[in-house]
């Protein structure tokens, strides 16, 4: 039996005592948030990193734990490989395990144009040494041992790996609290403080920090939360559900990808699952504020999303929430966690593909099944930047289902542009003046 909306998560002590100041504010805990807090200690700054809810409890422990270069977009390509060099260093300089193992990603594939694409993209990646190569369908078989099935090949990138996502972020931000990073959960930041038309600090649910830089980490969130200081971001959400099986027997090493689920083996010896095409998008006042630049990504996967009405129309980061006040609770008090209805449907279809590739796993099981929401931007790239309607403010948000695997660069990155650093890596890419400098929507070169 499934439990819904249950997942396994490690928990972090918070500070009692909210700062009345720092150099850098943090808004949101995720992955990216964390990481952003930890490079700024790092460098000897005074951090605060709140979250309306707990560290990592939406999406940064809801995906799949993968940490590629494969198949990535062309532009987010050299900022995960500074971030694969992170994942290697990180757990032995915090002393702590993230679950980060390199064991590799193998995609398999039926479809002449599938395999044509993914060729098309490690040709591209060879300007970048990513050390991936195309399978023919003997490799690949060989690559899935036991999966009955019959592939016309592949693509395999051995020095891709995975992490746990229940782990990783929480390891992370006890370790930037051991770097003197208050760190604040339950605890909403209502508002930024805007003064002479410069960030001077920011009003939260307990009282206002006086800072000089903010980063909005706030993944779903991040777009309302700019909008009500004026400035705008295309941000939309699609919803997916994964879930967790029993421990079974390991039919691959690392990540595999294949025309029906995907799976991820997880510490435990079960696997996270996720099921292909079943994606769940809903109308939304953000979804329609932004409908223009979403039509050509809307175009591309009409046949893998499911489209609805539903709660997110009048509750949550994509609802319209106006001008609200920074002296009275706010939908951040109102929803701690965002926490979808993951669609229990996709189960049993699921496991029975699953058990008809690999007749050895029958008998696997679900154990906890759970959705979280995917934050997008139109090109499925996301923003980290400098606000320019808003001096001293920078967002990292949008990471479009990537972010997981690409949180400790990015953190850092972020980190960079708050500070004026030397940026780790160029940001030109992730600018946030992209979506309205009359630059055209660029689809992403990968998935």
């Amino acid at each position: 039996m499934t439990q819904p909306a249950s997942r396994p998560l490690d928990s972090v002590d918070s500070d009692a005592i909210l700062p009345a100041t720092a150099d850098v504010v943090v808004i949101g805990a995720g992955i990216i948030g964390v990481a952003t807090a930890y490079a700024l200690a790092k460098a000897g700054h005074a951090v605060a990193l709140l979250d309306k809810g707990v560290v990592a409890g939406e999406q940064s422990s809801r995906n799949w734990g993968w940490c590629r270069l494969l198949n990535r977009d062309e532009r987010e390509i050299p900022l995960m490989q500074h971030s694969h060099e992170l994942w290697d260093r990180l757990p032995a300089e915090i002393g702590a395990d993230m679950g980060f193992r390199r064991n590799g990603l193998v995609y398999v594939t039926k479809d002449p144009q599938q395999l044509a694409a993914w060729q098309g993209w490690a040709d591209m990646a060879q300007a970048y040494q990513v050390p991936v190569r195309i399978i023919d369908g003997a490799e690949a078989k060989r690559l899935t041992p036991g999966n009955a099935q019959d592939w016309i090949g592949g693509v395999v990138s051995p020095r891709d790996g995975r992490a746990e996502p229940s782990m990783a972020a929480p390891a992370l931000a006890r370790a930037a609290r051991a770097l003197g990073v208050s760190l604040h959960q339950n605890c909403a930041v209502r508002g930024l403080d805007m003064t002479g038309g410069r960030l001077s600090g920011v009003f939260t649910e307990t009282g206002r920090i006086a800072c000089q830089a903010v980063v909005v980490a706030g993944g779903a969130w991040a777009s309302m939360f700019l909008r009500r200081h004026g400035a705008d971001m295309p941000q939309s959400s699609v919803m997916s559900t994964v879930f967790t099986t029993t421990p079974a027997k390991q039919v691959s090493p690392g990540g595999l990808f294949t025309p029906d689920f995907i799976l991820t083996p997880r510490l435990d010896g079960g696997y996270i699952v996720a099921a292909r095409a079943r994606g769940r998008l809903e109308l939304t006042p953000a979804g329609i504020r932004y409908a223009r630049q979403f039509l050509p990504a809307l175009r591309k996967n009409w046949s893998v999303v499911q489209i609805r009405v539903g709660r997110s129309f009048f509750e949550g980061p994509d609802a319209w929430h106006g001008k609200w006040s920074f002296e009275k609770p706010t939908v951040f008090e109102r929803v701690r966690v965002l926490d979808p209805k993951p669609m229990t449907g996709i189960v049993e279809p699921a496991l029975r593909e699953i058990v008809a590739a690999y007749p050895d796993l029958a008998g696997i099981q679900a154990a906890r099944i759970w959705a979280g929401w995917i934050d997008s931007t139109p090109d499925a790239v996301p923003v980290i930047s400098p606000v320019e309607a808003l001096p001293g403010v920078v967002v990292a948000a949008g990471f479009s289902g990537h972010g997981f695997g690409i949180g400790p660069a990015a953190g850092r990155l972020a980190a960079d542009l708050a500070t004026g650093a030397p940026p780790v890596v160029d940001p030109a890419p992730f600018a946030l003046k992209r979506f309205f400098d009359g630059s055209p929507i660029r689809m992403p070169t990968g998935i």
